[in-house]
């Protein structure tokens, strides 16, 4: 039997250089694909498509079976958290994610209690896929960072720079912080159960570092994930970490030292020069730019290439620097996978 420490992605992790490296990409299952859309047309909405094992473990696998990437990703959302925290999340078409704003009185009201009992068909979907998954394929848990998952909560949908939760951080300090530190004690507890269910390894997403200042970023997006990292280190031992910071930019020089995390995302803005220095300290993970998904061809092909001139040297996991977006043709997915595969060392 495969030990989790045999698969590519988990060597990578552990900071072994592997090449060809191995290959999954944020979104991958998604609705670029239409087996997808098929599946997510079964369910009652997005969030019943997230708590319903059939369907979830169904949309995880589509891309394995389609591709052989070397991970799959629980099929979820971030925003399950406030969902367990009872603040009316609901995905309208076309508008994407809305809840009821929080005020300063009820983020002391929140109840973190009924957390494990909300994310139940969560867990065993994780459980699912780690025994139907091929052994060789490493399996991510996730969870959205405190700031990332914040911005949602206080504003009540996104924003293009998240300025009502800034201006809240500036106006209710204290309000801000003990909602950063309620989300970071939620967020390892709800990774700590993926990983008792089977995860291999998990990522953070933090979609919105990029709007921060340096002292805020310390404060909102570093401190916070810290907590999460030291609860998962002291806890559940020798499990990886991703950390993924989108648009922190300069800001990621020491972000792997700060937080703990073992392998750092990387977007597609990231300066190559900063990225390999990055990625002398351990693994890195991305980072080509989503629309070469959708441009194809040579478009495509020069941006997989130039990654791996970048940093195929060193511990890759190859992926996109965000998400693959709907718009992305499923046979350019097969032309990276063959390109990758196919490639000669840098």
């Amino acid at each position: 039997m495969t030990k989790s420490g045999d698969r590519k992605v988990m060597k990578v992790l552990a900071g072994e250089t592997v090449f060809p490296p191995p290959v999954w990409l944020m979104r991958q299952a998604g609705r670029y694909l239409p087996e997808y859309r098929a599946t997510r047309a079964q369910a009652n909405g997005f969030l019943d498509l997230c708590y319903t094992p059939d369907l979830a473990v169904e949309v995880t696998l589509q891309p394995i079976r389609r591709f052989g990437l070397d991970a799959a990703i629980l099929f979820s959302d971030i925003l399950v958290i406030p969902d367990a925290l009872k603040r009316n999340v609901r995905f309208v078409e076309g508008t994407g994610p809305l809840m009821d704003p929080i005020s300063v009185e009820q983020i002391g009201a929140l109840d973190p209690s009924g957390l494990h009992d909300h994310m139940a068909p969560v867990y065993e979907t994780v459980h699912r896929l780690r025994a139907e998954l091929p052994e060789e394929t490493t399996l991510l848990g996730f969870c959205g960072a405190p700031w990332t998952v914040a911005t949602y909560m206080i504003a009540g949908h996104g924003t293009p720079e998240q300025a009502p939760a800034r201006l809240f951080a500036m106006e209710h300090p204290d309000a801000f912080a003990a909602l950063l530190d309620l989300l970071a004690t939620m967020s390892a507890d709800y990774l700590i159960a993926q990983i008792d269910a089977g995860a291999d390894a998990v990522q953070i997403f933090d979609s919105w570092a990029g709007v921060l200042s340096e002292r805020d970023f310390a404060k909102f997006s570093i401190a916070p994930m810290r907590k999460i990292v030291d609860r998962i280190r002291a806890e559940r031992p020798g499990v990886p970490v991703i950390g993924f910071a989108k648009g922190a930019g300069a800001l990621l020089e020491n972000y792997r030292e700060a937080t703990g995390v073992d392998c750092v995302g990387l977007d597609w803005t990231v300066p190559s020069k900063l990225a390999r220095q990055i990625q002398a300290g351990g693994a890195v993970q991305g980072n080509l730019d989503p629309l070469r998904m959708v441009a194809g061809g040579k478009a495509l092909d020069e941006g997989i290439d130039e990654v791996l001139e970048t940093l195929g040297n060193g511990p890759l996991i190859f992926n996109l620097g965000h998400g693959i977006t709907p718009q992305a043709d499923p046979e350019n997915v097969t032309r990276l996978m063959n390109r990758i595969r196919s490639a000669a060392k840098p």
